[in-house]
Order: C-alpha cells, then sequence, then structure tokens
C-alpha cells in the first residue's frame, strides 16, 4: 500500500511510503541510544501524525508502547510511567508542563517534545504559533536534555533498523486503565492479543466495504484500546487512511473536517452525535 494515504491530520497526508521511512527513522534512533528489545516508550499525544510514527518505530524496533492519556494530572502521570518502567517518553509540547513537575521521579532517559506543527511543512509554522501566541495552549516548562521529535527522525534518517526477533508471546503494549478503582493498572497485551483483535476487527469491517478503500474517521483518541485497535493497526493491515481529529470537542471543526473527506468508516459515537447534531 506504498502509494496509499496513511494518516491525514490538520490538512496534511503521509502515505504508508512515508510512515515506513519515518518510523524506521524513530526505531533506528532507540536502537543508536543503545535501547533493545523491549524497552518501555510512552506516548503522551493526543490524534497527531507523529504518534503512529512514534508507535510503530516502537514496535519495528521490539519496543513496548505505552499509551499515556494527555488529560493525566502529575500524580497520574508519575504512576504510570514508574509502574510501567518507561525509559522515553514522546509528548506533545502542550502537556509538557505535567511531566516537569514527575520527570525526576520517574525512569524516563529521554523525553521527545512534540510540537502540532512539526510535520504539517510550512503551514506548520502557523500552527505553532497560533497553538503557543494567540491560544496559549502550551504552559511555560523546563525539561532537562529535551530532545525535539523532528531531530529524532532526523539523526536516525539514514541509519539501519536492526532487524528485531519478535514473537507472539512479546508484549506489544501495556495498556493501562482510566484508574476508577484505585490507581491505574496496566494490561500486557502481547503481540498475539493485538493480531487476533485486528483479524476479528478485519472480519467484521471488511465485508462491509465492497472491495472499497477504507476512510475512517479517527475521531477517538488513538491512545485509546478501540481506536488503537479499529483504527491505527486495522488500517495498516487493509490499506485502510485514518483521518486524525486531534480535538473533537471542537464540533463545528469537526464537521468542517467531515465535509472534506469520502469516509465510509467512523468511530467515537458520542462525537459523531454531537457533530451531526450541529451540521446544519
Amino acid at each position: 500500500f506504498g502509494d496509499r494515504p496513511a494518516f491525514h491530520c490538520m490538512g496534511k497526508t503521509i502515505s504508508f511510503a512515508e510512515l515506513d521511512q519515518m518510523s524506521q527513522a524513530f526505531g533506528a534512533w532507540l536502537q543508536l541510544q543503545g535501547y533493545n528489545k523491549g524497552v518501555r516508550v510512552a506516548l503522551m499525544m493526543p490524534n497527531c501524525l507523529q504518534y503512529p510514527v512514534a508507535l510503530y518505530g516502537t514496535l519495528r524496533a521490539g519496543g513496548i508502547v505505552v499509551n499515556v492519556n494527555p488529560l493525566y494530572t502529575p500524580r497520574e502521570l508519575e504512576h504510570q510511567l514508574k509502574d510501567s518502567g518507561a525509559e522515553v517518553i514522546v509528548i506533545l509540547e502542550n502537556f509538557a508542563h505535567t511531566l516537569q513537575q514527575v520527570l525526576a521521579k520517574t525512569p524516563v532517559k529521554h523525553v521527545i517534545v512534540a510540537s502540532l506543527g512539526d510535520m504539517l511543512g510550512v503551514k506548520g509554522v502557523i500552527v505553532n504559533f497560533v497553538v503557543r501566541k494567540l491560544k496559549k495552549m502550551v504552559p511555560a516548562y523546563a525539561l532537562p536534555g529535551v530532545l525535539r521529535f523532528n531531530a529524532v527522525l532526523s539523526a536516525g534518517n539514514g541509519m539501519q533498523l536492526k532487524r528485531v526477533e519478535v514473537g507472539q508471546e512479546d508484549i506489544a503494549f501495556l495498556q493501562y486503565t482510566g484508574g476508577t478503582t484505585g490507581v491505574s493498572k496496566g494490561a500486557m497485551l502481547l503481540h498475539r492479543n493485538i493480531l487476533a483483535n485486528i483479524e476479528q476487527a478485519a472480519a467484521w469491517l471488511t465485508p462491509g466495504l465492497a472491495k472499497e478503500r477504507a476512510v475512517i474517521m479517527t475521531a477517538l483518541p488513538l491512545y485509546h484500546i478501540f481506536s488503537l485497535t479499529v483504527n491505527c493497526l486495522l488500517m495498516m493491515k487493509i490499506g485502510g487512511e485514518n483521518v486524525l481529529i486531534t480535538n473533537p470537542r471542537d464540533i463545528p471543526g469537526f464537521v468542517k473536517e467531515l465535509a472534506k473527506h469520502p469516509y465510509n468508516v467512523i468511530t467515537g459515537v458520542n462525537t459523531l452525535f454531537n457533530a451531526l447534531l450541529n451540521n446544519d
């Protein structure tokens, strides 16, 4: 599916071939730092293009993905990073101030900060200016030795990604609960578990597509296990496109995005319902 669009966000589309190259660069960077199979990499981002790049890069390097809710409080974030043993975290700069408060108490060795406009080309400069200066959505933060997401990709670009033998019984994700009954707890999802879930989702979805290319509106956050499986991972199997909605609470913006894409699959029932109610 190299030439097909894989992910679209805020007007920018990356193909499967581009995702292949960028995720390989991210995985190679992890190996360049001395991280081996089983390294825990925390991803603390909403739906944005950096998420799938870091996700697949981690898996390709034999790592374990630790999904983190960006809305966590410092106490919740500290618990999850310590409980998971995460040594690397990729975090959107909007939430870096939360990490700043607990970083010293965690096993994290490398902090990679992403900005919403990182992968949007020239438009990204405008997006970052609006997010930082006009909407003031990036609280001030100070993190030692912080790395920028694009710099990490540049460092890994052209480096050889060493093949890592991963078996079905190896852990792919540490997926944490919402902590509604005590502290958040991590479910160990094996590669076998994930593959089985993808096959089940494909068996349910693909007959209804009638040989169409799947275009899925991804309003539910990719760090959520349902969206992770049915949107992010399933579309990889069938060559579908994820249209990422970064802020599904912006209903007018969501409605405009719906009008731009010939989607045939959508997740996030409540979000869709609210969007349709507001669509004149």
